[in-house]
């Protein structure tokens, strides 16, 4: 168990429901402003509850039903009728329907008669055999890929069960889960401070319970840290406030060379944040940021195309554009970038 988990152990026992009644107006619209940062989009709640009360009008009593329906009834009367557009006459308009007669009968099946010896074999015959005699005319669907092929190369009866070898589908090797990261956030955050030289890269994909300041926290570290090269936060529910501290942190960085965000909650508000601040980070080389909650639009990939077009040192770019001419504009840049590399290294 990692100390995260460990630490989150004494709070288990906790009544949250005797906090909540002590809390304080106050202290409640600030409680549910964090939850807003920590939850945008509310999936850790069930469904019905995800829609914030947003009323702030004092309840002008109990509920008198006879008095709401007589109200409603009397709000019904008094609406006008709306006029039709065009007025019913009555008139009939168009063919009437005349059903079809009955189709052409189909033709019976004719009575196919097979020389004596091939009917005693055929009445004789197993279900393994028939099974077999359908692989090889081509009824494949009496048996299993592997069984109808077996059939077709080798000349031994490959379906010793018979018809009821249909519905057996071929057994596949079960997959295991991927583990789960096993980063330790608050130590990878300490030697971020600490400027750790032995601390490269930093990984915390898939982590979902890292709080929006403690995200902040590692952006503010990475700011004057000189040894990290590589910051990957897929799916670990950033959203624009995580997306600002990234900006903020790529202004002052100056050593790292992969950035990959995708998989998070970032709007298009932070990502042209974040797309401004590439310029000021001399060392990054790559920068992926597909896959967000929602689609950025058409200004954000114009965006992205000028930022290639304007930072020369980023060689590889991860974003699966939706218009033509932004992906024309990238694929052209990142080609660009690529054959001043090449040039560079060949000189």
């Amino acid at each position: 168990m990692t100390p995260y988990r460990q630490e989150l152990e004494k709070y288990r026992d906790i009544d949250e429901d005797k906090i909540l009644r002590e809390l304080s107006p106050e202290e409640l619209a600030q409680l549910d402003a964090e939850l807003a940062e920590m939850d945008p989009e509310n999936v850790l709640l069930p469904a019905g509850l995800r829609q914030r009360d947003q009323t702030q009008k004092s309840p002008t009593g109990p509920l008198d039903r006879d008095a709401l329906l007589q109200h409603l009834e009397k709000q019904a009367l008094e609406a006008e009728e709306r006029q039709d557009l065009v007025p019913f006459t009555g008139e009939k308009k168009g063919k009437p329907f005349v059903p079809k007669g009955p189709g052409p009968e189909l033709p019976q099946e004719e009575q196919v008669t097979l020389e004596p010896e091939l009917e005693e074999a055929l009445a004789n015959a197993t279900d393994a055999e028939m099974c077999d005699i359908a692989a090889i005319l081509g009824m494949y669907t009496l048996m299993s890929n592997k069984q109808y092929y077996d059939a077709i190369c080798s000349g031994n009866i490959c379906n010793t069960e018979g018809i009821h070898s249909v519905v057996q589908p071929d057994r596949y090797r079960p997959v295991p889960d991927e583990p789960p990261n096993p980063t330790d956030v608050a130590e990878t955050l300490r030697r971020l401070q600490d400027n750790d030289p032995a601390l490269l890269d930093v990984n915390l994909n898939n982590i979902k319970d890292i709080p929006v300041p403690t995200l902040e926290a590692i952006c503010e570290a990475i700011k004057t840290n000189t040894h990290v090269r590589s910051l990957s936060l897929v799916a670990t529910r950033s959203n624009d406030l995580v997306a600002n501290a990234v900006a903020a942190m790529l202004e002052q960085n100056q050593s790292l060379q992969s950035l990959n965000l995708e998989s998070n909650f970032i709007t298009s508000a932070g990502m042209l944040r974040v797309l401004a601040a590439i310029g000021h980070c001399r060392t990054l080389t790559e920068l992926r940021v597909d896959n967000q909650s929602q689609r950025l639009g058409d200004s954000v990939e114009m965006a992205m195309a000028a930022m290639l077009e304007r930072c020369p040192t980023v060689l590889r770019f991860g974003y699966t554009f939706t218009l033509q001419g932004p992906r024309a504009r990238a694929a052209a840049a990142l080609t660009r970038n690529n054959e001043l590399r090449r040039q560079q290294k060949k000189s």
